[in-house]
This record gives structure tokens, sequence and C-alpha cells, in this order.
């Protein structure tokens, strides 16, 4: 029997101490780890000393002694790591290479631990080789801290972490070695006290290394050992029982019969057995204590997730010893660790134990404690892990169903909707092994009905009852998937569905409620269109999958079974719910997964006949859009040319369009009357039939009715009147977008004369101009509904029309003038970007409703997007973009996401254009913050800096590759400057252009040019500069001064602007020859040259700028050493000026006032970099915060003073090597009990954990 964690030992590995481990202690310190005291004999070393050294194995004089090794010449005492090869390569077949080292191990047990000692350190990726010297006379310690030297820092790979074939290979072969080597072993070597105690010994030395590679390495090789070792120890537990079994029944036989010399043997074999089985155990524990209870808390997810693996087969394998809560607790502890992948192997491993059920008893205890948890990690933001905890909660209700609380249940029944298949499935499952799989004695002879009395009938009507109750009445699609991989036969008993609709119910049975029918109707189409079409709802697959040929015969199968059943009851059902519009418009989509030949082969004509009756009288009966659409839907799909009922099918079409034209061209004539008042009822009967026909246009070629000139006059009449009713217009914009459309597919799919393109060309640009009319129109609903027919024509006859070889169409390609532009332009702003309070007639008054809001906020965004696609497809001038561009944050949330894919692909078709449109919005935001508030405005007031931050967002669009956006950033600068001078001031020109202030916006823009082209658009700023204004330097001249100096900012400092040289963030500027430290992030060029919203200059500080005032260039203080940052080190240390070579002399400067202004000039800039370090402070986070590279942290789970407070006098040494001293080595002062506080990498929900 293994001894629990709880049990002391007298097994250690070293003889540094006489330390004692219990199960909850770990190792005093660290070369205290390599002792080992077996059987009660005196404490032995692992390696044991020269002398003794000699007196085993062969002598080091013998044959194969220090120069062999397996049969292999070595050189200079060192071995040439055959081993390593042999199984990174994996041709070799694993029992014969451990069978070769076995061999050498009888023959020098020496070479051949030191051939091993070299194989873990190679598996490692260490380039160092432990010598036969350094074996004989060093601690494994020393040996340890001698190959970290050898290390090779340079590079962070090592074969369990390189990628490739090979390398993914070797991890599964060198776990093979260790289990093949263990199982080899088993019947004497593991036991003669050197092999096992050495690898032990090294192994757990290993795994506490600062080095993650040696502590990876040895981890996994301990845990495998472990696991070899714990089927050894089941090996002989059984054994032992068969000996124990054996003994008993000798004894117990009579005396005559008794063999007294077979008993002998038998005791002698048991307490063979049983030495054998402690010295397992001893092994066992050192491994248990001396590397899992540190390492399965390490600070890498993936040797935390090894031990948690390994710990998992330990008790799935042997229970008996390791399915306790002493051993449980580690798994439920680290349920809550951060990384997902070690949660995971938690579950896995949980998973292993419920499912057998005899071991259920032992998991009471733990399945109280930690219940909550799993319930909560089925809420997990990695998928898989949330899957697995749904597997498992499901294994947990089979083995007890009184564990899970009903709150426990409904927390993993709404899954079924989630938009992620796999956990919706895996709750799928959960839900029918719930309410689904149970089922009474009494249907045992129910089995063979059908119908209404099928045992199905309950089932059911239980998933109408869950359906109802989850108040999720859209989502029938996405539950019927969820159930569709383990409840099949119930959601494919479509005759049990149609009875319990037709069928009238038996004695005593409750017939269903109007509510209930028309779930079990939508449910019912859900599970018809999943047989028909073999994949899951939107939302819930990555696209349409190849099916198998098993799947394609039971989806024709199943597509018959529909056909046979519906073909028949359909009518019937329509009959029955003829007059409710939901039940109706789901029962009409039946008939898209017919297979329309069993009508005719089925001998089913009959029943098509009543089928188009049934769907006429509905069109006579409703006005509802959704049953119109929905019986056009129908006849599209029952008139398909390729069966022999389409001429019975097309002939009802036609009387039925004939019919409704007639009665639609009666009416209205009727109703266009001049000097008549049109009633009421008129205007009913005009709006019901144009409905019919529009819903009927949508899917049916009408073009032979002729429904244009009647539609046009029922436009144009209400242009001139201006009286029309709302829904009439709307209606009739478009049944006419529909005859537009129909006649450009007649055109282009067949040889058409060119009176057809002129009729064509002409009807579509009187409509386009009728729509043009009614954007203006007083109704928000008609301008919206004319808007958006609008950019649906002008996108459909731009220049794309002729794409495809279709030069034939050019005359109808139609450009929007400049008049319409506008129009379109002025309804986008007046409609879309407004406040959500203001939008009061979208959704009938009814704006406090939160769902509405979401509706308004979605058309809002449609109406953006049609817009922008105009302008992306060049439909409308690129220029109209500058009125979207300025909206960009202010209206971040709403329309940030089309607002920014439009500006990319804007520049992709032109970067000059693109850049002059976004300095045009820029101007023109400008341009109304000096309407509003005058040019003597306040340069830090919201509204400019709101501006700045704008231009700051759209400098960082231009990406880091300055090469390509050149040109742009130059005509950006362009006409940026020639913005700021366009206005003189009218008091002369000692005092500044109006549009000045322009400049400090422009110079956001500074850090995208090139070194030489910030000296080309210097030049150009020269121009517009008058000797008087290099001169000037007054607070009013500032923007003129920080732009001059952001152009002039040399060397190799281009990466920030001069007033607003801290990024968003408040990170610092790093110099981009300054090479990172080790460990930090690099900050990408865009937020490089981010800048925050200035702080200028309070007016009190009346300091002087030099003419080529030079910028100060930032050094990063996160790359200085902590002593250079002294307190009394002033700004100028920290960040030094650059030389004064650098500066370009300008020829009006006078050589007397450079002297003068030096001074001032260090002044200045300590002054800006003050402002500009204590505004960084005060910035706050980006809204694009894709823009920037995220900070990524890689090992620690929380922050570090967590640590310190609850991990105080802890074991936790064993952090990664690239931490800061404070985070990676605690100093142990005494040993404490194993009381694992998890703070360290759980979560603070744990932190209340106690033991068991």
């Amino acid at each position: 029997m293994i001894a629990a964690p709880e049990i002391p030992t007298d097994f250690t590995l070293l003889q540094e101490s006489e330390t004692h481990f219990s199960s909850d202690t770990d190792f005093e310190d660290i070369e205290g780890k390599n002792q080992k005291q077996g059987k009660g004999k005196t404490c032995k070393k692992g390696k044991k000393g020269p002398a003794e050294k000699g007196k085993s194995g062969n002598g080091g004089g013998k044959p194969g002694g220090p120069n062999r090794m397996n049969g292999h010449h070595q050189q200079n005492g060192v071995e040439n790591m055959m081993l390593f090869e042999v199984v990174k390569m994996g041709k070799s077949a694993m029992q014969s290479v451990v069978d070769d080292w076995i061999e050498s191990y009888k023959h020098d047990r020496d070479i051949a631990l030191l051939d091993l000692i070299n194989f873990f350190i190679q598996c490692s990726g260490c380039k160092g080789v432990v010598t036969a010297e350094m074996f004989r006379h060093m601690q494994n310690s020393e040996i340890i801290r001698k190959m970290t030297e050898e290390f090779d820092e340079d590079s962070g790979d090592y074969p369990l972490t390189m990628a490739g074939p090979q390398w993914k290979k070797f991890k599964s072969s060198f776990c093979e070695f260790i289990g093949v080597l263990v199982r080899q072993c088993q019947y004497s070597i593991i036991y003669d006290e050197y092999m096992m105690d050495t690898v032990i010994s090294l192994l757990t030395g290993l795994s506490d290394s600062q080095v993650r590679a040696f502590r990876h390495t040895s981890t996994l090789a301990a845990m495998k050992l472990m696991t070899a070792l714990v089927n050894v120890a089941l090996n002989l537990s059984i054994n032992m029982d068969n000996t124990q079994r054996q003994y008993e029944a000798e004894r117990n036989k009579i005396i005559g019969k008794r063999a007294n010399d077979r008993l002998e043997l038998l005791l002698q074999k048991r307490k063979e057995l049983q030495e054998n089985q402690d010295e397992i155990e001893n092994m066992m524990n050192a491994i248990f204590k001396g590397v899992f209870v540190h390492r399965y808390r390490d600070a890498i997810a993936e040797i935390r997730a090894i031990c948690i693996e390994e710990i998992g087969i330990w008790m799935k394998m042997y229970s008996d010893a390791f399915l306790n809560d002493s051993y449980l607790k580690y798994v439920g502890w680290t349920m809550h660790d951060k990384q997902g992948e070690v949660r995971l192997k938690c579950l896995t491993a949980l998973q292993g134990l419920y499912y057998n059920k005899e071991l259920n008893s032992k998991l009471e205890l733990f399945t109280s404690r930690f219940k909550d948890r799993i319930v909560s990690m089925t809420l997990d933001k990695e998928y898989d892990v949330a899957v697995q905890a749904i597997k498992l909660l499901t294994l947990v209700l089979q083995s007890s169903e009184e564990v899970l609380t009903a709150e426990d249940c409904e927390n993993v029944y709404h899954l079924v909707y989630s938009a992620h298949r796999p956990v919706a499935v895996a709750a799928g499952e959960f839900l029918y092994k719930k309410l689904f799989s149970r089922r009474d004695t009494e249907e045992d002879g129910m089995l063979k009905r059908r119908g209404r009395q099928s045992p199905n009938a309950n089932l059911v009507k239980t998933l109408v009852f869950f359906f109802l109750e989850s108040e999720l009445h859209e989502h029938a699609a996405y539950l019927v998937d969820s159930m569709w991989d383990c409840a099949t036969d119930l959601l494919k008993d479509w005759e049990c569905m149609n009875s319990l609709l037709l069928e009238e119910p038996l004695n005593g049975e409750e017939p269903l409620t109007d509510r209930q029918e028309s779930a079990l109707i939508e449910i019912m189409l859900c599970t018809i269109r999943q047989a028909a079409e073999c994949h899951p709802p939107v939302g819930r697959g990555t696209g349409k999958r190849v099916l198998t040929a098993k799947e394609k015969k039971t989806q024709l199968d199943d597509r018959t079974k529909i056909t046979e059943l519906f073909a028949v009851a359909l009518p019937q059902l329509l009959a029955k719910y003829s007059v409710d519009a939901e039940k109706v418009t789901n029962l009409l989509q039946l008939p898209q997964y017919f297979d329309l030949e069993i009508y005719t082969t089925g001998r089913l004509e009959k029943h098509l006949d009543a089928l188009l009756r049934q769907i006429r009288d509905i069109v006579e009966k409703h006005t509802d859009i959704d049953v119109l659409e929905a019986c056009s839907k129908t006849y599209h799909a029952l008139c398909n040319e390729e069966f022999t009922i389409f001429n019975r099918v097309d002939i009802a079409r036609s009387q039925l369009i004939d019919e409704l034209a007639d009665k639609f061209n009666r009416l209205l004539e009727d109703f266009l009357q001049e000097g008549e008042e049109p009633d009421e009822d008129d205007a009913y009967q005009v709006l019901s039939t144009l409905k019919r026909i529009t819903a009927f246009h949508n899917a049916h070629d009408l073009s032979r009715w002729d429904l244009f000139g009647c539609n046009y006059k029922l436009l144009k009449t209400g242009i001139e009147n201006g009286d029309m009713p709302e829904q009439i217009v709307i209606h009739a914009l478009q049944c006419t977008h529909y005859v537009i459309l129909w006649q450009l597919a007649k055109v282009t799919e067949s040889s058409s004369t060119k009176e057809d393109l002129l009729r064509l060309k002409k009807q579509m640009r009187v409509f386009c101009q009728i729509c043009q009319h009614y954007l203006t129109n007083v109704n928000t609903a008609v301008k919206e509904q004319a808007f958006t027919i609008l950019c649906d024509v002008l996108m459909i006859f731009s220049h794309q029309i002729m794409t495809g070889g279709r030069d034939m169409l050019e005359p109808l390609v139609y450009t929007p003038d400049s008049s319409l532009q506008s129009e379109l332009l002025s309804f986008i702003l007046d409609h879309v970007f407004i406040d959500q309070d203001d939008d009061n007639n979208s959704a009938d008054g009814q704006q406090d409703d939160e769902a509405s809001k979401i509706e308004a906020l979605h058309k809002r965004r449609n109406l953006l997007a049609a817009f922008c696609k105009l302008i992306v497809y060049t439909v409308v001038e690129m220029n109209t973009a500058a009125d979207i561009f300025k909206q960009y944050m202010k209206y971040y949330n709403d329309y940030g996401d089309i607002i920014k894919e439009t500006m990319s692909k804007t520049r992709q078709i032109d970067k000059i254009q693109c850049a002059k449109t976004l300095i045009l919005s820029l101007q023109q935001l400008f341009n109304e913050m000096i309407q509003e508030n005058g040019y003597n405005f306040d340069r830090s007031s919201p509204t400019f800096s709101g501006i700045k931050e704008l231009a700051r967002r759209f400098a960082l669009t231009f990406g880091l590759d300055q090469l390509k956006t050149r040109e742009a950033i130059a005509m950006l600068h362009k006409d940026g400057i020639e913005f700021a001078f366009k206005e003189p001031n009218p008091q002369g020109e000692s005092h500044p252009p109006l549009n000045l202030a322009f400049l400090d916006i422009l110079s956001e823009f500074s850090s995208k040019l090139l070194r030489q082209d910030k000296r080309t658009v210097y030049v150009y700023l020269e121009k517009f500069m008058t000797f008087q204004m290099s001169l000037r330097r007054e607070d009013v001249w500032l923007p003129l001064m920080s732009y001059r100096n952001s152009l002039l900012a040399g060397g190799d400092d281009d990466t920030m602007s001069v007033i607003s040289g801290i990024s968003s963030r408040g990170s610092t500027v790093r110099n981009k020859k300054t090479k990172p430290a080790t460990g930090k992030r690099k900050v990408p060029e865009a937020e490089e040259s981010s800048s925050s919203e200035s702080m200028w200059l309070n007016r009190e500080q009346s300091m002087h700028t030099p003419v080529m005032m030079q910028t100060p260039q930032l050094t990063s203080t996160i790359m200085r050493e902590p002593k250079r940052l002294r307190p009394d080190e002033n700004y100028m240390g920290v960040y030094p000026m650059q030389p004064e070579h650098h500066q370009p002399p300008l020829d009006y400067k006078q050589q007397e006032e450079a002297a003068r202004q030096q001074q001032e000039r260090a002044a200045m800039n300590y002054v800006k970099l003050r402002s500009n370090l204590q505004h960084a402070i005060r910035r706050g986070t980006s809204l694009m915060e894709d823009d920037e590279e995220p900070i990524v942290e890689d090992v620690m789970m929380s922050s570090e003073g967590r640590i310190e407070d609850l991990n105080e006098g802890m074991d936790f040494d064993t952090m990664d090597i690239d931490l800061p001293p404070s985070k990676n080595r605690r100093e142990r002062t005494e040993l404490k009990p194993d009381f694992f506080d998890p703070a360290s990498i759980m979560d603070e929900s744990v932190l209340g954990v106690s033991m068991f």
C-alpha cells in the first residue's frame, strides 16, 4: 500500500542532514534533496564516494570500464551521448535501446549511470557534459551549477519546446524511454539502492533549477518516472494479494495435506514483495515531495499541466493508494489556475475518475467541496475548458443526480444557446441526460406505438416546455443543433410532432396551448432544416463541410421521409392555423426542404393542389410582410423547371399575380382620381395589394405585368401632393426598385436590344430622381427607405457594372452629381450622427426600451455602411468622407469600426487623396471651433484638445512603413501649411495668421515624415513665413515654433513631436538606436510616434524661443541603471540635448543672438519636458487599443505584492530564470507544513480554500 501524503517516511535522498519527511513538508534546503535512506539501514549516498565506487560493479579497471560506454569509444572521459541521439531519432525500438543500457549497467553501473545522467542533461538542451571525474567527486548540486554555467542562454528553445515533427516525436520517445526503463528494471535493478537513488536525486535537483529547460525536462521525466513506479507498485500489490490468498488457502488445508515448505516459500515471497513495495513507496514519496509539491505550482504553465496530468493518471491507475482527499486537493486547488491549459488538465484528470462509477464513493467529499468551482468553469473564457467542465458535470450527473442542485443545472442549461458549437453540444448532452434520458417502466410497452401515443410524445412536450421557459424564442435552431448529436431519434420523430399538432388529445391528456403549439411548430421547422441541410445554423460553424457518403445517404433518406409525411400533412396544418401569422410563416417554409420529385413518383398531385389552394387563401387573408414573403418563397421553391410539377405551380402563380395586378390597377385608378379625397378604406386596399405584389416581386420576375408605370404614377402624385400615406410610398419605392433590378437581370443574362438598355436607363434615372425628392420628405421612414434604395442603385449602376466583360452595359453607368452627393451626405449627418436620445422616430416612442435602442443603432449603422460603401467603391467623391472621418472620436463606440475600415479601404485606393481627406476633416473641425469660439480660443480647451487627439489617431493609422506613406504624409503637411497661412490677420504681419493654431494640430503628423522630408516640408514652410514671423516669441506664435521644432527634430529622433512626445499610455519615448533590454516589450513606432494632448506653456511663463530651437532627444529612463537616476539629477541630465552641429543654420540668424538664446533654449526645453511628463501621467487609455502593441506578461499570475504577503516563509524559489530577483527566489527559513496557499497562480476566489 502506498503511503498517503500524511504518513511520514524515513526515505530521503542525500546525506547532508537527518531530516525525515512527512507528506506535508518540503525539503529544507537544496542540498538536502540528494539523500536516501533505505529499508531501515544506515543512510547511503545517492552517488557513492570514490572508495565505494571502486568496490561496486566491475570496477574501473575491468573491460568496458572508464574508456568504454555502451560499447562506444570515449575520449578524455567524455562519452558521446549516443543514448540521446538514439532516442531523438526514434528509429530504434525503445525496448532494445533500454536492453542495451541495462547490459551496460550490469557491466559497469557507474559508466551506465553517467550515460543516463548526460542523457537527461542533453534532453534539456544543455551542451555541457558530465564527466566521470565530476560524477565521482561532485555533488548533484555542484554538477547542476556547472551545467547551468555551460547552458546556451542565447536561445530559449530546448528539445521539449522546439518546433518540427522530429521534436514533437522526441517528447513521446523521451516519455516512452523512461517508462520502458522502469518496466525492464522493475524486478531487480530498481531495488539496488543505487540507480534509482541517483536518478531521483538528479531529477529532484534539476527540477529546482532556475533554468526553465532543466526544470521543465526534469519535471516531465520525474512525473513519468513516478507513473512507471505507480504501475510497478500496482503490480506488487496484486502479487501480494495473490500470494496472501495462496498462503491462506494452503494454511486452511488439513494438516495432512498442508505443505509446510510451500507455506515457507509463500511467506518468504510475501516478505520480499513487502520489502519491494516499501522501497517503491520510498521512491514515490521522494519524487512526490521533492518534485510534485513544488512544481505543480511552478511559474510555467506547461510544468504545472504536466504535474496535474500525471497525478490524474496515478489516481486512476492506483485508486486504492492515490484516490483520497490528500491527493485530490491538488487538483481542486489547481482548477483555479489562471492558465487555460492547466485548468483543462484538471478537468480531464477528473473525468477519468468520475467515469468509473466504482470510484464515486471516494469522490464525495471532493465533489461537495469543489462542485461550485466546476459549475463556474462552464463559463470559462477558454472554450476548451468550458466544454470539458460541462462534460465533467455530465459524468457527475450520471454518477449521482442528487449532487447537482436545480440552480447548478440551470447554469448549464442556458449554454445550449451558446454561439460556440462545442460548448453548446456539450450542454445539449447534459440537458438530454438530465431531462430526456429517463424512461419509466410503463413506457416500455409503448415502444412500438407511434404518433401521439409513442414514448417520444412526452419528451417532445418536455422539449417545448424547456424552450418556452428559457425565454429565447428566436433561438430554436440553436437548441435543436445543440441536441442534434445526442437526441437525433427524438428530434427526427416528425410523425409524433405532427400528431401532437393535428390529433385530438387522449383521455385525461392536457392539450397544447396556443403558445406551446407555436413553439412546437418552430422546433419542428428547425429539425427539418437541420436534417435537410446537414449544417449548423448561422454563427455556429465556420462553413459548410463536405459530407461523407453515409451522411449524404442519411440526408436523402431524411428528405424523403419529410416529403412523404408533410406533403400530406402540410395542407391540413395550414388549414388549421391559417389565421395565425406566426404559425403559418413557419409552416410555409417546409416545402423548401421537400424532394419535389416525390409529388410525382408518390402520386401526391392532389395534395400539391391542396397546398396551392391553401397558399392562395393565406395570401388573400394576410397583409403581414413575413407571411407574404413566406408565400412568395414557397412558390419560388415549387416553381422548379426541373420537376414535372412546374407547369401546375406556374399556372397557379400566374393566376394569382394576374388577379393582384388587375386589382392594383383598378384600385390605383380610383385612388388617384383628381378632385376626390381618398378615404382610409381605399388607401388600405391599395396598400394591402401593393404589399402582396412587392412581396412576390422580390422572388419572382413580374416584368410582363409592367408595374413600373403604375408605381411611378403613384410616387409622382405623392411628390406633387405631399399627402401620400407613408407605407404606400415605402412599398411603392421598394416595388419599383425590384422592377429595375429584374430588368437589369434580364438585359444582363440574355441578348438584349439597344432599346431595352435605353428604356432601363431612362427608368433608372427617373427612379433616382424620385428617390432624391423623397430624401427631403417629412417622414423619417420614407427618407430612410429612399436613402437605402438610392445607395443600392448607385452601387449597382456604378462603373463596377462593366466588370467581368460586360462592356455592353456601359450606357447604364450612372454617376451621381454633386447635388445628389451632397443630399446623401446631409442625410447621414442628420440621421446617423445623432445622440441616442435624439432618435425618437425609430422605435415608435419606445426609446426607453433597451432592445429598441439597440435596433435603432443597428439601423443607423446600416445606413452609414451603405454610404461608406459608395465612398470605398469611388461612386461618390472621396472628399465627402471628410465629414465622416471627423466624427471618428465622438462616435467611436457606435461607428468606430466602420469609419476605421473606410479609412483603410480609401487609403488602399489612393493614399494621397485619403491623406488630403483626413486633413480636410481636421480643417472642418477647426473651422467649426473658430465659428463657435472665435479666433481667441483657449488652446487648452477640450474642443481643441479633441481635435489634436483625433489628429494623433489619424497619424497612427498610417502604420509603421514610412516609405509607403511618404508622399501622402508630405501632401498632408502641404495642405495643412497652406490652410494655416490662408487667412492673414487683418491687423497686419505683426499678428499671427488667423489659422496659425492649426500648425499645432499638424505637428501630430511630423513623426510620420522621413528625416529628409522634414527638411523639405520645413523649406516649404519658410515660403509662408516672413522675417518678422521668425523673430516672434509670444505665446500666440507657439504653434509655429512647435511645428518648426517638430520638423527640425534631427538625427535619430524621428519618433516624437516636440510638445506631445509622450504616448497616450504614459510610456517614455525610446531612442530608436537604443537596444531594448531583455524581457522588455519593444514599443512599436505607432506608439512611439503617438503624442499626447499638449499642455501649452502658461502665459505667465514669458519664455522666448530662439528661431531654431533644437528639439531635445528623449532617452528612455527604463534603459538606465537605477544608480543614474539620483534625486539630485535634473531633467537635462536624463534627457541630454542633441549636439549643436545637428542644427541646420539659417542665413538670417545673427551670430550675436545665439549666445543670448542658448540659456533660454535650455530653460525652454526643461519646461516643455516637465509639462510633457506631467501630462503623460494624466493621460488616459487609448480608445484604439488595437492600434498599439499590447503588453504581454508571460510568467507571473498575480501581483508581486500579493505573493510576498501570502507566501511569506513558503518555499517558492523556482520561478523562471528571467524574472526579477524579488520574484525568483524565496529564502527557506524553516520547514512548514504543506499548507498550500495558491495565491501565486490562482484567482482570488480560491483564497478561502481550506484543507480537507
